[in-house]
């Protein structure tokens, strides 16, 4: 019996990248999955027949997390979809690095929508849907420790994400339900190299104690265990997954 048999799951931005590695990963450890995606059909499909052909269920929903509408539909969606919802991971995210004085209105109000109002709501959404002892994960980054001159709104909207999960720790704690961060460190994506073009990132794996960039799977496995079985006594942390990244 798979640790997370009987357990329903949503996770956000779950078509690509760190989003797809959790999605697989909760699914191959038993949870019925539904998982959001913003364009890409594709790849939600590719994501779905992976999960499928390993024996696992995933269902494709596509929402916008800056759009409140699309984050209750997504949500809606997944109470037909699941047994129950036990894990909630919010991971969709957006940065569009600028230093702060090229950032437009619209540019911030995108960013806030996207890493700020969508996942407020997802934590009240989760918050009135969990099962007791239930699971909120909230995927943020090494960068609200190591701080870089072109992502203020990044940093900024992921510290916002950060103290919301550390409120919902609380808010939620007497059901048993637990929230944590899990801040990755550098992440072999796709938009790790579109925010870095022609970087190969020998810096950034000379600071890492482990010498090597993570790969979504890294990242998916620290979810794994907090949403499992042994992570009922962890919460309101932010765990850093970043292999011994050196300030």
């Amino acid at each position: 019996m798979a640790v997370l048999d009987g357990k329903g799951a949503v996770v956000t931005g779950g078509s690509r990248g760190i989003g797809r590695a959790i999605v697989r990963r909760l699914a191959a450890d038993g949870a019925t999955v539904v998982f959001s995606f913003l364009e890409n059909k594709e790849a939600a499909a590719e994501v779905t027949a992976e999960v499928a052909a390993a024996g696992g269920m995933a269902h494709a929903v596509q929402a916008d997390q800056g759009s409140v509408a699309a984050v209750a539909q997504l949500f809606d969606e997944a109470s037909r979809r699941l047994p129950g919802l036990d894990i909630v991971v919010c991971n969709a995210s957006t940065s569009m690095p600028k230093p702060i004085e090229d950032v437009t209105e619209d540019d911030f109000d995108r960013e806030m929508a996207t890493d700020v109002k969508g996942p407020f709501f997802i934590i009240q959404h989760a918050g009135r849907m969990l099962r007791d002892g239930g699971r909120f994960v909230a995927i943020s980054t090494m960068s609200t420790r190591l701080h870089h001159p072109a992502i203020a709104l990044y940093t900024g909207a992921k510290g916002a994400l950060e103290n919301f999960t550390k409120v919902a720790a609380l808010a939620y704690g007497a059901r048993g339900i637990t929230a944590n961060i899990v801040s990755p460190g550098a992440t072999r994506t796709q938009s790790l190299v579109d925010a870095n073009p022609g970087d190969d990132f020998s810096e950034t794996i000379e600071m890492t104690a482990l010498r090597r960039l993570g790969e979504p799977e890294d990242i998916a496995a620290v979810v794994a265990f907090l949403a499992g079985p042994d992570g009922t006594w962890i919460t309101g942390q932010n765990i850093p997954a970043d292999g011994g990244i050196l300030p």
